[in-house]
C-alpha cells in the first residue's frame, strides 16, 4: 500500500468512522442526560471503561509505525494539511503515543499541531505570525493562524474570546472554539480582567504553567472541591499567570500607550543563555479521572471567588520576566509616533505596540536578547489586527495581553 493511500484511510477513518459513532452515541443519551439533570443527588465520578476493541492499524510494527507517522510530520508543515498529524494520534492509542512523541513543541520546531500547543512559549529564532479578526456586533475576537485572512477563509482558528463588561470590570472568556465561552466547557482556557479604570488587568489560566505546578496544586484544589461536589472537567481554579499595567495618561499629554506586563511564573532566567520558560505538557482534563456523569456540569456551577483568583503561594518567581512596550520615535516630516513593525503593520492605531524585555544590568541579558521583539502587535485593516510573538510567551499569554488593547481606558486616553 502507497504512503499517500494510508494517509487517505486515515482521514476516511477519522472522518466517516470515528464521527459518525460519536454522532450516534450523542443522539441515543440526550434524552437519559435530560433525565440525569432532574435528579437532586451528585453520584461520584468513576473512571471510564477503556474501550477493548482494536482495529487493523493498532498492530503495526514500532518501526513502520514510527517511520510512518514521521513522514506525515515532515511532509505537513502548514495548515490545513497539518490536520493529517492530529488524525494520526486520533487512530488509537499506540498512534496517539507515538504522534505526541514525535511532534516537537513550537519552541523547538516554530509550529502549531495540537491545543497545547497554545500553552506553550514559542519559537526562539523567527516568530509565530496570526492575526486577529474582531467582531463588534457580538464584541467576540478571534485569533487565526497565518500572516493574514485567506480568500477562502479556510485559515486555522486558534483562540476565541468573548468581551463582557459589569459595573465595575470588563472581562474577556477565552476559548478553544468560537461558539462556547462557557467556563463549564472543556473549551475554556482562561480570561482576561480589568479594573474600573482599564489601567490593570490581570490574566488568568484554567491551568498551572506547567506539570510540575499541576502535581503540586491538584491536592490544595482537590481539598476545596471533593470529586462528588464537582466534576474535574470543570476549572477548579483560575491561576493569576500575568499582570499587565497601563500608565495613567489623561488626554494623552504624555504621549503613547506605556504599558508592562509582569508574567509571574517565567523567570528572567529564561532569557538567558541557556535558560528555560515553563512548558505544560498535557491540560488539566487529560491527567484527571474521566467524569461519566455528562449532567454535572450543567447542574451545577462553579463560583469563582477572589481566592481562587490569586497566584498560590510558592509557585510565583521571585525574579519573574517583565515586558514593556517599545518606545516609539517622533516623526518630524509624518508629525506622528512610529515604531518599525518591518510590513506587519499599516494602519496607524493607538492600539499598537512592541513588547521587549524590561531588564537591567545585573540580570546578565545580552543586548540582543533585550532588543528583541517578543510580542508585536498592530492593525492591518477594519477590525483586523496582526499579532506576531515569539518565546519566551505562548499564544495564548499573547492573546491575553493583545485583548487588554481593546478595552476602553479613559485614564489612559
Amino acid at each position: 500500500m502507497s504512503f499517500k493511500n494510508i494517509v487517505r484511510e486515515l482521514k476516511e477513518m477519522t472522518t466517516d468512522g470515528i464521527g459518525s459513532m460519536s454522532r450516534r452515541r450523542g443522539g441515543e443519551g440526550k434524552q437519559k442526560q435530560w433525565r440525569n439533570c432532574t435528579r437532586a443527588h451528585v453520584v461520584p465520578d468513576l473512571v471510564a471503561p477503556e474501550c477493548t476493541t482494536e482495529g487493523r492499524w493498532a498492530h503495526l510494527p514500532p518501526e513502520l509505525l514510527l517511520d510512518i507517522i514521521r513522514r506525515v510530520e515532515e511532509s505537513e508543515t502548514s495548515w490545513p494539511a497539518r490536520t493529517t498529524v492530529v488524525y494520526c494520534a486520533s487512530v488509537c492509542k499506540p498512534w496517539r503515543d507515538v504522534t505526541k512523541e514525535i511532534v516537537k513543541t513550537p519552541e523547538e520546531c516554530g509550529r502549531l499541531t495540537f491545543p497545547i500547543s497554545l500553552k506553550q512559549p514559542g519559537p526562539r529564532d523567527s516568530p509565530i505570525q496570526c492575526y486577529i479578526k474582531r467582531d463588534r456586533a457580538t464584541s467576540t475576537f478571534r485569533l487565526y493562524y497565518g500572516l493574514t485572512p485567506s480568500e477562502d477563509e479556510s485559515d486555522k482558528l486558534l483562540l476565541a474570546a468573548k468581551r463582557i463588561r459589569r459595573a465595575t470590570s470588563t472581562e474577556f472568556l477565552i476559548s478553544l472554539v468560537a461558539d462556547d465561552f462557557s467556563r463549564a466547557s472543556s473549551t475554556y482556557v482562561g480570561k482576561l480582567r480589568s479594573n474600573f479604570l482599564g489601567t490593570k488587568f490581570s490574566i488568568y489560566d484554567s491551568q498551572p504553567p506547567n506539570d510540575e505546578a499541576f502535581q503540586a496544586n491538584h491536592s490544595r484544589s482537590s481539598r476545596r472541591f471533593h470529586t462528588k461536589q464537582v466534576s474535574p472537567r470543570l476549572p477548579a481554579c483560575n491561576y493569576n499567570i500575568a499582570t499587565i499595567s497601563y500608565e495613567l495618561n489623561v488626554l494623552r499629554t504624555r504621549g503613547p500607550r506605556r504599558m508592562n506586563c509582569s508574567l509571574h511564573y517565567i523567570p528572567v532566567s529564561s532569557i538567558q543563555e541557556g535558560g528555560t520558560a515553563p512548558t505544560p505538557k498535557s491540560f488539566p482534563q487529560e491527567n484527571l479521572l474521566p467524569s461519566t456523569s455528562s449532567s454535572l456540569s450543567s447542574s451545577l456551577s462553579l463560583p469563582l471567588s477572589s481566592p481562587l483568583e490569586k497566584p498560590l503561594p510558592g509557585d510565583v518567581c521571585n525574579d519573574y520576566l517583565v515586558l514593556k512596550n517599545k518606545s516609539p520615535r517622533w516623526h518630524e516630516q509624518l508629525q506622528c509616533w512610529c515604531l518599525n513593525f518591518k510590513g506587519r503593520v499599516t494602519v496607524a492605531s493607538v492600539k499598537n505596540f512592541q513588547l521587549v524585555a524590561s531588564v537591567g544590568s545585573s540580570d546578565n541579558v545580552s543586548d540582543a536578547e533585550q532588543n528583541k521583539v517578543i510580542l508585536q502587535f498592530g492593525k492591518i485593516g477594519q477590525d483586523i489586527f496582526t499579532m506576531d510573538y515569539r518565546y519566551p510567551i505562548s499564544a495564548y499569554q499573547a492573546f491575553a495581553i493583545c485583548l487588554s488593547s481593546f478595552d476602553t481606558k479613559p485614564a489612559c486616553e
